[in-house]
């Protein structure tokens, strides 16, 4: 906030949007004329974070970040909305925030633990990364970051799935698009080693999760890693809005409440 020494109201400046009675103006540019039907939603999205207009390779590996995270089926965060839903149906914004508040470190906060990850490590080497195609450089980096998270005895997020125990059909694609678009940075180079280079320090092969791909394609993007579990419930917002019309049309959060409460039963606490 400025305060003008002239007695004029305080000023409060902003990069976004601002309004007045015949105009709105976003990002410097007259909405109404120059990006309503002119700009797409990801890229407006990338352009408010980034402050600068994305190219569109950035903005198709963004956009195909936002649709390999906007729904995984039934899950807590689904689950949540389905059930807010049911218990309160005129408070659709409760249920939607319901489900984005379940987005946490098992579920959608992958994206962005996966990000920091890598990024603490790049940061370590700063100055000495290897060559884009220096495999051979990439897994000693991964095997060393691998080692000193499980001395640490942290976990390695981005590996391993509930549901895809052998390959998350997600990882391939969204690797191959970030190379088609020149945006496979050291992030992914990293996430990948780490791939081929895990069972060596785990003792067991996990896949790479969908979710850790993204927060590796991410921050390769340039995106703010504090700011990465935001795209995600960005993206899962359009997937919890996809459950809460499918309940409207054909509920289940009624079954889904019952068949627990039906089956539920008394045991005694521990010590009884």
């Amino acid at each position: 906030m400025q305060h003008p020494a002239n007695g004029q109201p305080p000023q409060y400046p902003t990069s976004l949007g601002t309004s007045d009675a015949d105009t709105i103006t976003l990002l410097g540019h007259d909405l109404a004329g120059e990006l309503i039907g002119r700009t797409g939603f990801g890229e407006l999205a990338l352009w408010l974070v980034t402050q600068r207009r994305p190219e569109p390779g950035e903005v198709r590996v963004f956009e195909a970040v936002l649709v390999a995270l906007a729904d995984h089926g039934f899950t807590p965060t689904a689950l949540a909305t389905r059930l807010t839903y049911l218990s309160a149906p005129d408070s659709v914004q409760g249920a939607l925030a319901a489900g984005l508040l379940g987005g946490g470190s098992r579920f959608l906060g992958v994206t962005e633990d996966c990000g920091a990850f890598l990024h603490e490590a790049l940061t370590a080497h700063e100055g000495r990364l290897p060559g884009d195609t220096d495999d051979a450089g990439w897994d000693r980096l991964a095997l060393e970051t691998v080692r000193a998270a499980r001395a640490e005895r942290r976990l390695v997020p981005g590996l391993g799935h509930p549901v895809h125990k052998i390959r998350d059909p997600r990882t391939p694609v969204l690797l191959a698009i970030a190379e088609e678009n020149g945006h496979k940075g050291p992030h992914l180079r990293l996430f990948e080693a780490v791939g081929r280079v895990h069972p060596q320090v785990l003792g067991r092969a996990l896949p790479l999760n969908g979710a850790g791909v993204c927060g590796a394609a991410l921050a390769d993007l340039g995106l703010p890693i504090g700011l990465l579990r935001g795209f995600a419930l960005l993206a899962r917002t359009a997937g919890l809005l996809g459950h809460l019309a499918e309940e409207q049309r054909a509920p289940l959060g009624m079954d889904v409440y019952l068949s627990v409460d039906r089956n539920a039963r008394y045991v005694a606490p521990p010590g009884d």
